[in-house]
């Protein structure tokens, strides 16, 4: 492993931030903590960047100790590389400078590893133009450049995309991975964005309150939660009351699947790609909002007890608000909690 953290804990003062985190990184690999504003994942890269000593707890990279209570290496000395919020560049600095800037060695060296991440990056013609003359994308990839130009063990980004508008986002992500990649680098992400955590991440710890909740694939966060915060954290979903017997009976129809709580009442979790349009379908719901979203249309569904669900359908089936529409189950695996519990019940 490139990256370990164990029982990690850290406060500021009297108010505990991070509460036992383990989690631990290939090489090679790019992870994400992913979580909501106050949760502790900042606190957790600072820690793990040296920016913080742990209280609790210890880190490793590469095979070497660099945190533990009262014996921290300086962050200078972890072979790390940090892309910031802002990006940080130099504004005296053309963008080939900014690239330079960590390295050491000949000239010609340092000239030829500046070319080779600029044509990584895509700003091979924007090296003799400072940070201003440039996009917010361009930044954020010359900033990125920068950090790997020293060939860092391991590369912390925090928020790396919260200051670009959506398209911007949703892109670059993307990019940045292909880009990590290709560089052989070991990454670790902060966002509260799950989208971006989906688009970079291999694996993905989820925080709350301090805690990982649950560390796994994107795949498995989205249809295998394993409690109710990550279900309503990542994704989008309705919650609807079902019995377990030997079926969890719901008003969309019949959910096969094992029924580990026998008699009991549940509450299993549709997403929306669980619920399908279907003509033919005995059951109607009632459309009360649709979000259009180029090739795909996301609806709210009403049904005849009044509650909600959600499904994603494809744009050309255009249903206006009022109308009433067949629709169907189709799901893989059925993700249940006993009302007042928060741990999942899979099937």
């Amino acid at each position: 492993m490139l990256l370990e953290v164990r029982d990690l804990s850290h406060a500021y003062g009297t108010q505990q931030v991070v509460r036992g985190i383990s989690f631990s990184l290939a090489r090679g690999a790019i992870g994400c903590l992913l979580g909501p504003s106050g949760c502790g994942k900042t606190t957790v890269l600072r820690c793990i960047a040296g920016f913080e000593a742990v209280q609790a707890g210890t880190i490793h990279i590469g095979g070497r100790q660099v945190s533990a209570p009262g014996a921290t290496v300086a962050p200078e000395r972890r072979r790390i590389g940090m892309v910031f919020q802002d990006y940080a560049l130099f504004p005296h600095l053309t963008v080939g400078g900014n690239i330079a800037f960590g390295l050491r060695g000949a000239r010609a060296e340092r000239d030829a590893r500046v070319a080779e991440l600029a044509a990584m990056v895509g700003l091979s013609a924007a090296l003799d133009k400072y940070p201003h003359e440039i996009s917010g994308g361009q930044q954020q990839r010359a900033a990125l450049a920068r950090s790997l130009a020293p060939r860092p063990d391991l590369l912390l980004l925090d928020e790396p995309f919260s200051n670009l508008d959506v398209d911007q986002r949703e892109r670059l992500s993307a990019e940045v991975r292909e880009i990590i990649k290709a560089s052989g680098a070991t990454a670790v992400l902060v966002t509260h964005d799950q989208q971006e955590a989906f688009a970079m991440a291999d694996e993905i710890g989820v925080l709350h309150e301090g805690r990982i909740q649950q560390w796994d694939t994107a795949y498995n966060l989205y249809h295998r939660p394993a409690n109710r915060f990550i279900a309503d954290f990542v994704g989008q979903g309705a919650f609807l009351p079902a019995t377990a017997v030997n079926a969890r009976e719901l008003e969309l129809g019949l959910l096969q699947g094992a029924a580990p709580h026998g008699g009991r009442s549940l509450e299993v979790l549709l997403r929306p790609d669980d619920v399908v349009h279907d003509d033919a379908a005995p059951t109607k719901a009632e459309v009360v909002h649709k979000a259009f979203r180029g090739a795909e249309i996301l609806y709210t569904l009403r049904l005849e007890s009044g509650r909600k669900v959600l499904a994603l359908v494809p744009s050309h089936h255009n249903h206006a608000i009022g109308e009433r529409i067949g629709i169907r189950l189709d799901v893989d695996h059925v993700v249940a909690f006993a009302p007042g519990e928060s741990d999942a019940t899979s099937a």
